[in-house]
């Protein structure tokens, strides 16, 4: 079964020249990301960029849209810094692997959910 693990920073542990958490290195995040490829259960994930580059998209009653470029985008405790996808027979297994994701660490949260099968 497919899990998404939302990775999530804590807003005010953020390291900007580390690339995330001060909790965790970049060889903190190979090492997991090689773990995760090497076990077989690698379906997607990407790391994304700065939160400032976010651009929002809002749709009113009347199919107006508005574009907003000067994020962040609404106040919040946490910032979402990437995703993984993997397959794993269960959801033991998915939150096995969130718990061991360096994204769990120093205030992060990793969110663990189904990928919906309408197949």
């Amino acid at each position: 079964m497919k899990y998404l693990m939302l990775i999530n920073a804590a807003a005010d542990q953020i390291d900007e020249q580390a690339g995330g958490s001060a909790d965790c290195t970049p060889a903190d995040w190979m090492a997991y990301d090689k773990q995760v490829h090497d076990a077989g259960i690698f379906v997607s994930g990407e790391s994304l960029a700065d939160l400032v580059t976010a651009t929002a998209v809002r749709v009113d009653a009347s199919g107006e849209r508005t574009i907003t470029t000067d994020g962040p985008f609404a106040e919040s405790r946490e910032v979402l810094g990437g995703f993984y996808v993997i397959d794993v027979p269960d959801l033991d297994v998915a939150l096995d692997w969130a718990a061991r994701c360096p994204g769990a660490r120093g205030g992060g949260t990793v969110v663990v959910r189904p990928v919906a099968d309408f197949g």
